[in-house]
């Protein structure tokens, strides 16, 4: 899991986190090379050891260091914000994978035109783009180990939230 914030905010980032506890992941923050690194690692308490963090351009550093994202939390807060929802739409290297747009609202409402993504009016304003196979050009650089987890999208039918599920599975033993 990664996120590309324009500064740290300790509840998702810790979400994250808890996330990754449960699924086996890891998660990678991507801060603006002028953030306070410091104060990052202060607002998680004794989780800022369970973040990578990485200073540096988050356009550049999804497509290159981290192809095989399946999950992708973009601040629309950060400067750069469209270019860096563009380069993550393309860093799943097998396919799927879902990108999400968080503080939405701050920057205007024309989003979904620009991306193919459901804007959801929770919060500050959500952008999900849930990434198929069918996205994907394959380029025969498929690994051949099979399904490990897939993405469910369930809608609860009395408050009308849409909950987005990763269920993993066990690696096969050859």
């Amino acid at each position: 899991m990664v996120i590309a914030s324009a500064s740290i905010d300790g509840s998702i980032t810790l979400s994250l986190v808890a996330a990754a506890h449960q699924t086996g992941g890891d998660v990678v923050c991507i801060l603006p090379p002028k953030s306070n690194l410091g104060a990052s690692k202060n607002a998680l308490g004794p989780y800022a050891d369970c973040v990578k963090f990485v200073m540096g351009d988050a356009k550049t550093l999804l497509p290159k260091d981290y192809s095989g994202a399946d999950f992708v939390l973009v601040d629309c807060d950060l400067d750069d914000c469209k270019e860096v929802l563009r380069a993550s739409q393309d860093c799943s290297d097998h396919g799927k994978g879902l990108v999400v747009g968080y503080n939405a609202f701050h920057k205007g409402s024309s989003w979904s035109c620009e991306f193919k993504t459901r804007f959801l009016p929770i919060g500050e304003g959500l952008l999900v783009n849930t990434k198929t196979p069918a996205d994907h050009k394959d380029t025969g650089g498929g690994h051949g180990h099979g399904k490990r987890s897939k993405w469910i999208t369930t809608i609860d039918k009395c408050t009308g939230e849409e909950n987005v599920y990763r269920v993993t599975f066990p690696k096969a033993i050859d």
